[in-house]
């Protein structure tokens, strides 16, 4: 059960998900050890062969119908692949937006030309995904952008400018928000996918120096005149693309949340063995009562969390998970995490702020959760709403 003694919810209790369970721990055993996730750091991007690595063992497309390439699971099994990256400690492989966020875009949206075109390459690796949503003017207000998609004859083309843009080193498929029709507002966003392999006028700009999740390829991305198909626009008709991001934010919110709660639970780990071995004084830091009372304090927030969570999950899973309950998810859960990690590096003492120890790079990696998927000020907005 772990550090929490949370017992799994039922959903999540299967055999086979158990098996599958086992099988991801040791991919990621294998293939995203500390050497190579130290080396990805250091590159600041994860190697091109980790994609084809991860679709020949089929956590590519893991919830996408075998009809299409895919394993024909569902959202449980992104679960067991967050839990597993965020217990072992493998930040920055953008996998969970390529397989939980940007090809559910394709199933729900796309025609079947589209999804035999595409889902089936993003399966394997041989397409990797990205979702240009944020400009330099744009963040949580995603009806400010200003990128457009302009007809022409059958073609669109494209220009603007995007930021923030993961996996945008690696991507070769993009889905584009933009304007089809700029005076519309929100009621003239599109979503529109580029094949970047062949794609005069789009320009990767810089893999981006972040704070944390250095393994991360997060990238300025250009589009000067871009010229795309009509046929890759999302959907049957322009000036759904708002409607499409609302409707398939609840899942990338509690993504973040999952992701929270994984790394919640490592860092409580590590620094439970770590107070155990370190003395002070002649005795443990755990048999400190400062100690016991911080920990007694975080594992009650993190098992509240859990429970949470657990909770959204299951009604995400039945179709009921709303805006309002999904946006606290978000915001509760990653304000937490920020606070644990906080707590659980100052018990480290001077170590917890050494890069080369597990607690530092957290601390680095978590304050992102609490900005990205829409700020978590943006998330109260939305909670308050339902008052």
């Amino acid at each position: 059960m772990g550090v929490l003694q949370v017992e799994k919810p039922a959903f999540m209790a299967e055999e086979e998900l158990n098996i599958f369970e086992d099988a991801v721990s040791r991919f990621f055993d294998q293939h995203a050890g500390p050497d190579q996730c130290k080396r990805w750091r250091e590159n600041g991007v994860v190697d091109r062969d980790m994609w084809f690595k991860s679709g020949e063992a089929g956590l590519l497309g893991v919830s996408m119908p075998e009809a299409y390439g895919g394993a024909g699971g569902d959202f449980r099994h992104e679960i067991v692949i967050m839990e597993q990256m965020g217990l072992k400690g493998v930040e920055g492989f953008g996998i969970t937006l390529h397989n939980a966020i940007v090809a559910p875009y394709i199933e729900a949206y796309g025609s079947e030309e589209q999804k035999q075109r595409w889902l089936p390459r993003i399966a394997t690796g041989e397409l990797v995904t990205a979702i240009a949503m944020t400009e330099p003017g744009a963040g949580s207000d995603l009806q400010g952008i200003r990128t457009t998609a302009k007809k022409d004859g059958n073609h669109y083309l494209i220009n603007g400018q995007k930021t923030f843009i993961t996996n945008g080193q690696t991507a070769n498929l993009i889905c584009v928000v933009c304007k089809t029709d700029p005076n519309l507002g929100a009621k003239g966003t599109s979503l529109v996918f580029v094949e970047t392999d062949d794609a005069p006028g789009f320009e990767r700009g810089r893999n981006l120096d972040k704070v944390g999740q250095e393994a991360a390829d997060t990238s300025e991305l250009f589009f000067n005149d871009v010229r795309v198909p009509t046929a890759n626009l999302l959907g049957h008709e322009e000036g759904r693309g708002f409607i499409q991001l609302m409707e398939k934010l609840p899942q990338e919110r509690l993504i973040i949340a999952w992701q929270g709660m994984a790394m919640i639970e490592r860092a409580l780990a590590v620094t439970i063995d770590y107070v155990k071995e370190r003395k002070a004084f002649g005795k443990r830091i755990i048999d400190f009562q400062n100690t016991q009372f911080k920990l007694a304090e975080c594992k009650t927030e993190a098992t509240i969390a859990k429970v949470f969570v657990n909770h959204c999950t299951e009604l995400h899973l039945r179709g009921a998970l709303d805006a309002a309950t999904v946006s606290m998810a978000k915001y509760w859960v990653t304000d937490l995490q920020c606070k644990i990690v906080d707590e659980c590096l100052q018990l480290h003492g001077g170590f917890g702020y050494m890069a080369e120890y597990p607690i530092g790079q957290m601390y680095r990696d978590a304050r992102v959760q609490r900005i990205y998927g829409g700020a978590n000020e943006i998330m109260k907005v939305l909670i308050a709403r339902s008052l």
